[in-house]
């Protein structure tokens, strides 16, 4: 899911995000409290109408601003408090208010409050939080009002794999209609995320979706598949495609370097992005002249492949080869694949 956090993905028209391929985006709940605020879109007719998105729209419950805005906030068994960054407003978000936010927001996939951690982190820290978090879980779904609006809960456990384990069955016996694993990319090792996956999601249920919280890069997405995951969001394709970085099968390129000023090549021959019908050596003249649109180009450059990496995942599961076709395209990134534990 391409990242809205504010109603928009950052630097795009909601027409060229969908020119990528996106079938759903992510807007966030803390975010769209503070401004425009949740009842301000309410009146412009929800987040759909609102921004002009018309496929499915999953909000996140504002849970990893906990993580996030560290210094800004507290955490007590009723409610995370905050000081907004932007004004120093307080705001006191319950479980409760984090569903009322996202019912007004209207979108399809509302997430459960939950309490995120960084990692490392002391076992009974980490406990309390899973603990913390089921319960949130079960207030938020005794919150929930909209039969049309799903509700996800969100797996924590840090790198223990028996509050994994302890957690994703706990939260399974709720019957939400949907699973994340979350408290992930939040400071462990690519190889203890994909562990922590590993061990959560034979404790899912198969027939549901099963949703991987701010991850990742390529590799990310093809490791985590791999290990039963089938939905993920992150601002890395725009966050770095508005710093000059391009995703490519052949691994990243930097296109403020030197080396691309001349270079009459596109980033990808077969990618269908805006990006592509342009060198190199312009793309990079945009970067270094300030254009507003090189990263306008690279951020739809980088949705695309990203939208294309879950495409043909998609078909290489259909036809029975993702292991194949994982292994090809992390090796074109340097990679081999990490053993299935």
């Amino acid at each position: 899911m391409p990242v809205g956090t504010q109603g928009t993905v950052k630097g795009l028209t909601i027409d060229q995000v969908a020119s990528t391929g996106a079938d759903m985006i992510l807007g966030n709940t803390y975010h769209l409290r503070l401004r425009p605020g949740h009842e301000t879109v309410r009146q412009l007719g929800g987040l759909h109408a609102m921004s002009g998105w018309d496929g499915p729209i999953l909000t996140d419950s504002g849970g990893f601003q906990v993580f996030s805005l560290g210094a800004l906030n507290s955490v007590t068994e009723q409610a995370a408090t905050f000081r907004s960054h932007i004004d120093g407003e307080k705001v006191v978000l319950t479980p409760e208010h984090s569903i009322e936010i996202q019912e007004a927001l209207g979108s399809d996939v509302a997430m459960v409050l939950d309490h995120v951690i960084a990692l490392p982190a002391s076992k009974p820290e980490v406990e309390d939080a899973l603990a913390r978090s089921i319960r949130w879980a079960a207030r938020c779904r005794e919150a929930s009002t909209l039969d049309r609006q799903a509700l996800f809960a969100i797996v924590q456990g840090g790198l223990d794999p028996e509050l994994r384990r302890q957690c994703a069955t706990e939260l399974a016996s709720m019957d939400f209609e949907g699973y994340a694993v979350g408290g992930l990319s939040v400071g462990e090792t690519p190889e203890e995320m994909y562990a922590a996956a590993a061990v959560t999601t034979p404790h899912l249920p198969a027939d549901k979706p099963r949703y991987l919280m701010g991850v990742g890069t390529p590799r990310d997405l093809l490791e985590n598949i791999a290990r039963g995951i089938d939905l993920f969001d992150c601002v890395m394709p725009t966050r770095n495609g508005r710093n000059g970085l391009a995703f490519t099968d052949k691994g990243p390129i930097k296109l403020r370097n030197a080396v691309h000023r001349e270079d009459t090549q596109p980033l990808m021959e077969d990618c269908p992005c805006l990006a592509c019908r342009h060198s190199r050596g312009y793309l990079r003249h945009l970067f270094i002249a300030k254009e507003m649109l090189g990263p306008t180009l690279l951020s739809h450059h980088n949705l695309t492949y990203y939208g294309r990496i879950m495409a043909e995942a998609r078909e290489a599961i259909q036809q029975d080869r993702f292991s194949q076709f994982a292994a090809e395209k992390l090796a074109g990134w340097g990679h081999r694949p990490v053993p299935l534990a």
